[in-house]
């Protein structure tokens, strides 16, 4: 049995099972939390394109956007993916690990959807500018994912051409003929439910401290 102070973040972690743009509008995380989970890569400058994609008529359901540059955050517009070890302001997670982000792209990918991942290489000065505009967006409502990824990204130096448009799998395209694009398919055969790869990042939760489990 978990102790009642512990059930939030599990129900956060249960009450996301499907993929799409459909998260609330909320506020969100206070800076103190975000400043304390604040995640820098060693990697270089860059910004990936997560793109989930139904199996079952091929269409676009999610956009959400990666960047690396001082700290590595997700921007997942309208996004249902909740963690407890990851502040979320403005529809911005911080801390985003690359467990987080192994934890991320498997919650998507299941049985029914499958994910794009295309990255590119950017100067350190555009990494840094697409950091400043998903942090300052703020919150977007229910199915414009992709129109607020390409806003953004249409500001972006070098990336002026792909426009903006409501189309995750359209954005996905245009995002691709950016010089030196990398591109792969990720699949799963997890339930559409997802409840295994809660149920697993609980154990780890537990496993390391964070959670505490009564005998």
């Amino acid at each position: 049995m978990i102790r009642s102070r512990l059930l939030l973040p599990l129900l956060m972690l249960a009450a996301v099972a499907l993929a799409g743009c459909s998260g609330g509008i909320d506020e969100g995380a206070s800076f103190e939390d975000i400043a304390a989970r604040a995640y820098h890569s060693e990697a270089p400058a860059s910004l990936t394109l997560y793109t989930v994609v139904s199996n079952s008529d091929n269409s676009g359901a999610h956009t959400a956007l990666m960047v690396n540059a001082s700290q590595q955050v997700l921007f997942d517009p309208a996004g249902s993916f909740k963690h407890p070890q990851v502040p979320e302001r403005g529809d911005v997670l911080y801390g985003f690990t690359p467990r987080i982000n192994l934890v991320y792209i498997d919650y998507h990918a299941r049985k029914t959807y499958r994910v794009f991942e295309q990255t590119v290489q950017v100067p350190p000065d555009v990494a840094e500018q697409a950091l400043q505009l998903v942090m300052s967006h703020g919150a977007v409502p229910q199915a414009q994912c992709s129109l607020s990824t390409t806003s953004i990204l249409s500001q972006l130096p070098g990336f002026e051409y792909i426009g903006s448009n409501w189309f995750p799998l359209r954005t996905s395209e245009k995002f691709g003929e950016y010089p030196g694009a990398t591109f792969r398919v990720i699949t799963d055969e997890d339930a559409d439910d997802n409840h295994g790869v809660i149920m697993m990042e609980r154990d780890r939760l537990i496993e390391e401290g964070y959670l505490d489990v009564l005998g």
